[in-house]
């Protein structure tokens, strides 16, 4: 696809590119059904004047803009060739990457069609893959280091692209068995309140870890093999005491560790292992006076060899896109009003079971 002067010339000070979408890819995987793909990018290029005429589209606007259609359309192809369909949000997030990149706010090493054709693990007909850059540079990283810490926001897929990590590895041979823990309870894992047996008790908490799980696998195999230790759900306390060799070891809910916590987790670490800790530093339930283990390991390991600290924003959430507007929105107010975690509390909630007034 090239940039040509043909049709009608364009005013002084703009430029107009004709891209013609070649034969093999029909113009709804490119347009979208009933030009929803379209409609995207002109509201991303209010200015420029886009037009589909056959399987020829021409668009016309300021040189910088209409530059960047053209690479929006050249990415777009790049990633119906390899057979994945393009989506409204895929060409949104394409659009934010090469936006991005033009404006220095990213080193745009990686392309969009090579962040959205990256494939880490296909399960029950469908393939998983990281939707953002950063998603995509978390994903490296835990090929590259030994241990790596994802850090976000709720919904820019810390946990679940660790589990399909862990998943691939454990396929692939890599590593012998898969260990998923969190924090039981958030408030210190003080699980005697709840009713029940232990395991009782436990389940809620490592609820999302098993579902994760029933995506990536073959529900009826994961009891098999939960049976056979090679892959064990369990909560923090468990870790104690242990070394783990030949495993992918996950820690989830990262920001509702101690200190103590943290240091004792990590070192459990054995050979032929890998480390992924995820949390939301944003969202800690820790009783008052307990510091994060997730804040404070960030001062302690930074720049130790091996060790990798992803960081995800509100731009690289994948749930409802009102969520990374709530996401952006909480940490505007907390800027304005000085305050951690929504509260000037520290962002504490009352402990389970504790007494508040007026119920």
């Amino acid at each position: 696809m090239t940039q040509t002067p043909s049709g009608h010339a364009p005013a002084q000070g703009q430029a107009r590119a004709q891209i013609s979408v070649p034969a093999q890819h029909p113009m709804v995987t490119v347009l979208g059904s009933g030009d929803s793909l379209l409609r995207v990018i002109e509201k991303a290029f209010p200015a420029a004047d886009i037009h589909v005429r056959g399987n020829e589209i021409s668009a016309v606007g300021d040189t910088h803009e209409v530059a960047l259609i053209q690479r929006v359309f050249d990415e777009m192809m790049l990633v119906l060739r390899t057979g994945q369909p393009m989506t409204e949000d895929a060409v949104e997030r394409s659009i934010a990457m090469l936006k991005a990149s033009e404006n220095g706010e990213s080193d745009g090493q990686e392309t969009p069609a090579e962040v959205l054709t990256q494939n880490i693990l296909s399960s029950r007909g469908r393939t998983i893959r990281p939707k953002t850059l950063n998603q995509k540079r978390y994903v490296d990283a835990i090929d590259k280091h030994t241990i790596v810490f994802g850090i976000g926001p709720a919904g820019t897929g810390k946990t679940y692209l660790a589990m399909a990590k862990a998943v691939q590895a454990l396929q692939s041979k890599q590593v012998n068995r898969i260990i998923l823990t969190r924090p039981a309870v958030e408030a210190g894992e003080r699980l005697g309140f709840l009713p029940g047996t232990l395991y009782e008790k436990i389940d809620p908490y490592l609820r999302p870890l098993y579902d994760a799980l029933h995506d990536m696998l073959d529900p009826d195999s994961i009891p098999r093999l939960m049976a056979a230790g090679t892959i064990e759900v369990a909560p923090l306390a468990y870790m104690r005491g242990r070394t783990l060799n030949d495993a992918f070891i996950i820690l989830d809910e990262a920001q509702n560790t101690s200190p103590e916590q943290m240091k004792m987790f990590l070192t459990r670490l054995g050979f032929e292992s890998k480390i992924v800790i995820t949390g939301d530093v944003t969202q800690v339930d820790l009783p008052g006076g307990t510091k994060s283990g997730l804040r404070q390991v960030q001062e302690i390991l930074d720049g130790v060899e091996d060790v990798h600290f992803s960081r995800l924003t509100s731009q690289d959430v994948v749930r409802h896109k009102l969520v990374g507007r709530i996401v952006d929105a909480y940490e505007q107010y907390d800027s304005r009003n000085g305050t951690e975690n929504g509260g000037h509390n520290g962002g504490r909630t009352p402990r389970h079971g504790a007494k508040t007034k007026g119920k």
